[in-house]
């Protein structure tokens, strides 16, 4: 009998994904957002309506069929679209891959910590990847159209009291979020936190423009440029004096 707590809204999975966590992955995207991120490149997700359905036992058998794969490494990654939207679905999910002894990992903005997420990460989800927006709430109102980026970061506390992995993903956008100043106050707010195991910097691209225009939203980055290798290499050169790993997608 289906019931809604038994499926989960999917945007779409990607097998053998191999960016979204550690070895080789099963990433399953799921439908909805709260935030408008303007670099966003999966705009697509962003609307809670109009996923795709999916049993949970069906994607922990797609998982199942993985395992010889993943390896000593790889596993599970639920993204977005913000997966905790659908926390509560997720606690029997990431279960059930626990039962099958499959790695789980969380794709997050960490805009949500009621009970089912808590209760999700601090019971079921291996790893959380946490994508920290901006260090000023000034930025992060411009950047990921929401107030209130302290959300975030009271999510990083749980997880580092949590005493489990996590990372850090930020993406770098040139005089917007690549700039010597941010990037010390993002090091320097994290460089206590034991939990941490790297950060994942992700260069600035416009790939994608076209879902922005798809959908008739205005994509208000397109003066934006890329990053110059040397401005790559600067934020890396920064950001190793506060964290273990400092990884380029």
């Amino acid at each position: 009998m289906k019931t809604p707590d038994a499926t989960l809204s999917v945007h779409s999975i990607e097998s053998f994904g191999t960016h979204d966590g550690p070895g080789i992955r099963l990433v399953i995207f799921l439908q909805g957002c709260k935030l408008k991120c303007q670099y966003c490149h999966n705009p697509d997700t962003i609307d809670t309506q109009g996923g795709s359905e999916y049993q949970i036992e069906d994607l922990v058998q797609r998982a199942i069929r993985m395992k010889p794969y993943f390896g000593d490494l790889g596993g599970v990654t639920v993204s977005g679209g913000e997966p905790l939207l659908q926390a509560k679905a997720l606690i029997p999910f990431f279960k059930r891959l626990k039962e099958e002894g499959i790695h789980t990992n969380v794709d997050t903005n960490g805009r949500l910590l009621n009970h089912p997420t808590m209760e999700l990460l601090d019971d079921y989800a291996d790893l959380v990847m946490l994508d920290i927006k901006h260090m000023t709430e000034e930025g992060f109102r411009t950047l990921a159209g929401a107030k209130n980026k302290e959300t975030t970061f009271n999510f990083a506390k749980h997880r580092e009291q949590s005493g489990k992995a996590m990372w850090l993903r930020y993406v770098l956008i040139p005089g917007i979020t690549n700039t010597p100043e941010l990037l010390h106050a993002l090091g320097d707010y994290f460089k206590a936190y034991k939990t941490i195991e790297k950060i994942e910097l992700q260069p600035y691209h416009k790939l994608g423009i076209h879902k922005w225009e798809a959908l008739g939203w205005v994509y208000e980055l397109k003066d934006a440029r890329e990053n110059t290798q040397e401005e790559i290499d600067a934020a890396v050169a920064i950001l190793k004096d506060y964290f273990k790993e400092v990884k380029v997608n």
